[in-house]
């Protein structure tokens, strides 16, 4: 039976699709996380390509946010049925996080300016106030303070790193642009979505899995079905 993996974005941790899990259990649906070790993105892309050996049946991919540049290189996997990218980097060749369709001339967010260096420069972490009001906007706000206290750093690779394929080339994805995002310019996700074999939009901010983990769930069990 077709099952769903899920990749977290920078700084989260699996736990972050807990709620999405939930329901998909309710539904039937088997669904695994994978914990990125955010040490580079082919690090990353190891450990995703890894569990998706040991599940060994038929899986949807679905990537947030930079988990879209892990997806993107693991879509290619014999076992991934479809990509879906929430909110997502679904990078073209040559592509990274920092250089996502650089054609186009899209005004950033405010993110970098939450973004909190290591001493050594190796390491990134953001900052709590900052941070929370650009990942969790439409988040209640007991759910984004525990999300805020779970974040963990990322080293400096994953924001250049490069996918090795493009598995959107050969597996078909869905694009999720979420039109409130204050994390990930919404131009700029639609930009990328261009490239999605299917577009939805949904009114959210950055982290729908924590604000409408019913939708996120939904369009899964569609998609299973």
């Amino acid at each position: 039976m077709t099952g769903v993996l899920f990749v977290h974005g920078l700084w989260h941790s699996a736990g972050c699709w807990d709620a999405v899990r939930d329901r998909l259990d309710v539904a039937g649906v088997r669904s695994d996380a994978v914990q990125l070790p955010m040490s580079s993105l082919e690090d990353d892309v190891a450990v995703t390509r890894a569990a998706l050996d040991a599940i060994g049946a038929p899986t949807i991919l679905v990537g947030h946010s930079y988990g879209g540049a892990v997806v993107t290189a693991a879509g290619a996997h014999r076992a991934v049925l479809r990509l879906v990218y929430v909110a997502a980097f679904q990078l073209a060749a040559g592509e990274s996080v920092n250089r996502a369709v650089p054609d186009r001339d899209i005004p950033p967010t405010r993110l970098g300016e939450a973004l909190r260096w290591s001493a050594d420069g190796r390491w990134c972490e953001l900052d709590p106030e900052l941070g929370a009001q650009l990942l969790y906007n439409g988040v209640a706000p007991a759910a984004a303070a525990a999300a805020v206290v779970a974040l963990r750093p990322a080293n400096r690779l994953v924001f250049g790193g490069v996918p090795d394929t493009v598995g959107w080339h050969t597996t078909p994805s869905t694009y999720v642009v979420c039109t409130e995002d204050l994390t990930v310019a919404p131009d700029l996700q639609r930009a990328m979505a261009e490239r999605a074999t299917d577009v939805v939009q949904w009114p959210t901010g950055h982290c729908p899995m924590l604000s409408r983990p019913d939708l996120v769930a939904d369009l899964l069990v569609a998609a299973v079905a």
